[in-house]
């Protein structure tokens, strides 16, 4: 029939796009995960600090809720063993009055060792001054409103965002304690360069990697639902795939009674569909590739895509499409060559 080539065509268009957003899905979803480690990375290294105090039987200084005095934030600063100390302060706020937007609040030092690195701008350095990162959509000059606190934006610090990409904004020590502890001089820990030479009563000291540790866990279910998605959708993927090459296979059942009748044998046609289905699939991962370049800037946290997990997506297909390949052989194989030469 004349119009079978044109409806074969527009039903493997059609396959190809499916699939492509399938793909596109699943290299966005490995994207998202790498971007929440990457996250967690930039956010320890950005302190520079080569350990930690917290107080004792507090999980890290993003998780705690115990605190360290004024008297433990000295006694860590002034210990044998620590070349360098500064109070940080860490907590949730929102920006805005009427439409609210949620941030993370880091209080720093302004200058010196524990302040932020600022690309653009200055510092804050007095009350009132704040720093973000830039993907928070303001600029050096605005006005902000920080949980009820005036503030002017003084300078920005790059990609500051954590917790799944929440903005950061960098305070004063003093307005970050007004806004979390009430003013008290308390402080979520001291990060330091070098150790205390001996230990501490009631302080707790933490490495870079136990930090992370402990960022990555609160991060962890959500990272094992991306990751459960991900492998969802490879079984979509090849769900796609398989039907198209059946659909296929049903159509042409003439051709392999022919192919048959011709002494081909069964490892011919099954190839015939392993191609076809390959094809398929190496097709859908390279529109995804491109597909996924356009859907980046749409999720709200950094997406990392390496070169490998593109040389990952094209071995994934042609597994996929080999396996797929499986669903129109039966059919091909099961063929009555003397089909060839009966009717329709």
């Amino acid at each position: 029939m004349a119009d079978k080539p044109v409806r074969w065509r527009r039903r493997v268009l059609i396959a190809v796009l499916a699939t492509s957003v399938v793909f596109a899905m699943t290299l966005l979803m490995a994207g998202m995960s790498k971007g929440l480690d990457d996250e967690i990375d930039r956010l320890v290294g950005s302190f520079k600090a080569e350990t930690w105090a917290v107080a004792r039987g507090a999980s890290g200084p993003f998780t705690t809720t115990k605190f360290l005095s004024a008297e433990d934030q000295a006694r860590v600063s002034d210990a044998g063993g620590v070349k360098a100390g500064a109070p940080v302060i860490v907590g949730r706020g929102t920006i805005g009055t009427k439409e609210l937007t949620n941030v993370n609040l880091l209080g720093t030092p302004s200058k010196g060792f524990g302040a932020p690195e600022i690309t653009e701008g200055r510092a804050a350095r007095r009350n009132g001054e704040v720093v973000v990162d830039d993907h928070l959509g303001v600029d050096v000059g605005d006005r902000l409103d920080v949980s009820g606190l005036p503030a002017t934006v003084v300078g920005k610090s790059g990609d500051s965002r954590y917790n799944f990409g929440v903005n950061t904004v960098y305070l004063t020590l003093d307005d970050a304690r007004a806004l979390t502890f009430a003013g008290a001089d308390l402080a979520s820990a001291v990060i330091m360069r070098g150790r205390p030479s001996e230990p501490l009563d009631g302080v707790a000291i933490l490495t870079n990697d136990d930090v992370k540790a402990d960022q990555a866990r609160t991060l962890a279910s959500g990272k094992s639902t991306i990751d459960l998605v991900q492998v969802l959708l490879w079984f979509v993927a090849a769900g796609i795939i398989a039907l198209m090459v059946y659909l296929t296979a049903l159509e042409r059942v003439r051709d392999f009674a022919v192919l048959k009748a011709t002494g081909a044998s069964n490892g011919t046609l099954f190839g015939a569909l392993l191609l076809q289905a390959v094809v398929l699939s190496l097709g859908a991962a390279v529109v995804a590739a491109a597909l996924t370049i356009l859907l980046v800037p749409l999720v709200p946290f950094a997406v990392v895509i390496s070169t490998t997990t593109y040389v990952i997506l094209a071995v994934v297909a042609i597994v996929l499409g080999a396996i797929a390949s499986l669903a129109g052989l039966r059919r091909a194989i099961g063929v009555d060559p003397a089909i060839a030469f009966g009717g329709a």
